[in-house]
């Protein structure tokens, strides 16, 4: 029983993190122009440290508890997907950084950032894939 309620919690955190990563890197690539308004940009950094952040880390302890309760960590699905889930983090960590430059005004954006979102929604792609299918 204990297991369902963790892969719940694993899930709708997943879907909170995934959905506050997304909004924060269509604001930091500028994405409508708009966001370079002041106020907004505030909001979504709001939103990243009292939201976003603690859902990343629900996401983290509760899929490791549940990467444990299973005994998955010697599968390789399971260590693509950890990957998949680290380069997510630091990818948080660098949105989150251009979110105060933003509300500091530090409007210049690589061009690289333009991606991400696409980015986001492919490795979200593979890791539902990983997990399902269990391919490895």
């Amino acid at each position: 029983m204990i297991y369902l309620w963790l892969k719940a919690l694993h899930v709708a955190a997943v879907l909170v993190w995934t959905g506050g990563l997304l909004v924060a890197a269509l604001a930091s690539a500028g994405i409508p122009k708009s966001v370079t308004d002041r106020p907004l940009i505030e909001a979504i950094q709001r939103f990243d440290t009292g939201v976003t952040s603690p859902a990343m880390f629900v996401v983290w302890a509760a899929g490791l508890a549940l990467a444990m309760l299973g005994q998955w960590f010697p599968s390789p699905w399971l260590i693509i997907k950890l990957a998949i889930v680290v380069l997510l983090s630091a990818l948080h960590g660098v949105l989150a950084a251009k979110l105060r430059g933003l509300s500091l005004r530090d409007t210049t954006s690589p061009g690289w950032l333009r991606h991400v979102p696409v980015a986001i929604m492919a490795s979200l792609s593979a890791i539902a894939i990983l997990v399902v299918v269990k391919p490895f």
